[in-house]
């Protein structure tokens, strides 16, 4: 009975709920941005450079004819898929990319919180003596004579 009390607090933490929603719009965003990469940035790149789609490019490791890697791999032969390390390279840049705007923008738009007043510093002991005999002598010609209480 304990562990399954323990594991609701758990659950119900705010920051394991925040991780949750964090994980299922990173899941989202990450959908978007290999959209974005695939979709668009690298035909334009591929355009750019001639027409080249990087995700074609290997090199086949036991030397054999074939028309294209997925004929090569159909037959089996080891390859290199240097072409495709490229695109994940070049869609690796654009996720931190997007996602370095992404929080930046973020840190604009939430509100700054007002600092916590600074704590009043504490007089050192000497002002403090002196304080208290002042309250003394303004209690003396004030009329009461008495002692103070220690």
């Amino acid at each position: 009975m304990s562990f399954i009390k323990e594991f609701k607090e758990f659950a119900m933490r705010g920051n394991v709920i925040d991780l949750a929603v964090a994980v299922v719009v990173g899941g989202a965003f990450g959908k978007i941005v290999d959209s974005l990469v695939s979709d668009i940035i690298m035909p334009m790149v591929g355009r750019l450079i001639g027409g080249i789609d990087f995700s074609h490019f290997y090199f086949d490791l036991s030397f054999g004819d074939y028309a294209s890697m997925e004929a090569a791999e159909k037959a089996g032969a080891p390859l290199l898929k240097y072409g495709l390390f490229v695109n994940n390279i070049i869609n690796f840049l654009i996720i931190a990319l997007a996602i370095f705007v992404a929080v930046k923008l973020i840190t604009k738009l939430r509100r700054e919180e007002p600092p916590a007043p600074a704590p009043a510093p504490e007089d050192p002991q000497d002002v403090q003596l002196l304080r208290e005999i002042r309250d003394l002598l303004k209690d003396q010609r004030a009329g009461n004579t008495g002692t103070p209480n220690a």
